[in-house]
Parts: structure tokens; sequence; C-alpha cells
């Protein structure tokens, strides 16, 4: 089995949540006392704001999760994951300067959406996720075609991530909204939902829709897992 690293703590509401998938699906697949090989290093959230804060085009903000990643390296982690979908941003640059593969969370949605014939999804996420391309294009290139929600909307998630769901806090009149902005996907032609932020999952899940929801936090642990093993 190989070992896990993970730079969690963006935020660590959905750090733990990690834990437990790759946990449990590594048992589920061997069996017994088997669980997962990983090394974690949960950063500190505000830090991280803070680097965002004083430097726009973030090269601090590759350089802090360069140098954690080079330390779950030399630590004896044989992948990295940036346990955030925002975090990506620094994906395709950071998998280049590491000794190790990097497990891409966008990579892994779109394997799964290609597995359920879908050609038409939703995303839903950050602002910088919904709005930048770094995340729709590993979409596009697997000829996967990706709608967002309208502007009002779009700020609307961003504001529910940053000011309620990082901080643990859930709320129904969020989620009935949540719920009300996934049905606009669907007249847009959303033939599936991804829920493109790892807090996400704290308030929407399948039981909510008929239409398959891509929970990228669930995706990206078992495509961790399924590379450990």
């Amino acid at each position: 089995m190989k070992t896990i690293g993970l730079i969690g703590g963006t935020g660590w509401v959905s750090t733990v949540e990690y834990y437990r998938i790759i946990n449990e699906t590594v048992k589920e697949k061997l069996g017994g006392f088997h669980s997962a090989k990983c090394l974690l290093h949960s950063v500190n959230f505000h830090e991280l704001n803070e680097l965002k804060k004083i430097d726009d085009n973030e090269e601090s903000v590759f350089g802090f999760f360069k140098e954690i990643s080079m330390t779950l390296c030399k630590a004896g982690a044989d992948c990295i994951m940036l346990c955030a979908n925002t975090a990506h941003v620094h994906a395709e640059r950071l998998e280049k300067e590491i000794p190790v593969p990097l497990i891409h969370i966008a990579e892994a949605t779109a394997k799964r959406i290609q597995n359920a014939n879908l050609a038409k999804v939703g995303l839903l996420g950050t602002i910088q996720t919904m709005e930048l391309d770094f995340y729709k294009k590993k979409l596009i290139a697997e000829d996967i075609e990706v709608i967002i929600p309208g502007k009002e909307d779009r700020n609307f998630v961003n504001t529910a991530i940053w000011d309620e769901l990082l901080m643990g806090i859930i709320l129904a009149k969020t989620k009935a909204a949540f719920l009300q902005i996934i049905e606009k996907m669907v007249l847009n032609g959303a033939e599936g939902i991804i829920l493109g932020c790892t807090e996400i999952p704290l308030i929407i899940d399948q039981t909510d829709i008929s239409l398959p929801l891509f929970n990228t936090l669930e995706i990206h642990s078992k495509a961790a897992v399924d590379f450990a093993l």
C-alpha cells in the first residue's frame, strides 16, 4: 500500500471527511483491520488567506503549497492531494515541480462523469472554481460541457461557502437556495451537478435531487485509495 499525502485544513470541516472516506474505503476493499497509510499536513487556513490578501498573483500561495508538498514527499508520501477544489488553481504547476503524482480532483471527477455517460453538467463552487478555467478545462478536455449559475447566484454560492459552510454553519434557508440554483441549471440542460467545493456536500447530498450529484470530496478520496492500492 502506498502512502497518501494530504494537504488539508482548507477548511478542516471537509478534511475530516477526507480522512473518514479514505479509511472507510480502504477497509471496504481490504477488510479486517486495514486502514489507509497517510500523512496529513493540516494548514492554518487563516494564514493561507492572509497570504492571498497580500499577493494578488498568489505566487506566495503556490510556494506555500509546494513547500508543504515537498515536506510530505520527504516524509514518505507517494502522492499529494490538495484537499480543496479551489486550491487546484495551483495544481498544474505544482505537479510539474514535485517528485510524486498529484491526484487531481477535477480529473477524477471528469472520469466519474464519463462513466455516467453524461455530456453536460452544472458546476457549483467558489467564484474561482466556477469562473476561472483551471477546473473547467479538465472537464472540457474530456468533451464534457460545463454550465455555471448566473452572476447573482454565483455570488450567493461563494458567500455561503466562505461565511457559513467553512465555519461549519448549516442553514435550512441556504440549502433551499442551493436547491433553487441547481434547479435553474437543470432547466438550462444540466444532466448532473458537480459539487465543486468540498464543503458543499455538507449541505447537499444525493437524497436532495434526482439528477446525479458528483461529490468531489468523495470522488477525490476514492481516487487516492485507487492509487494507493
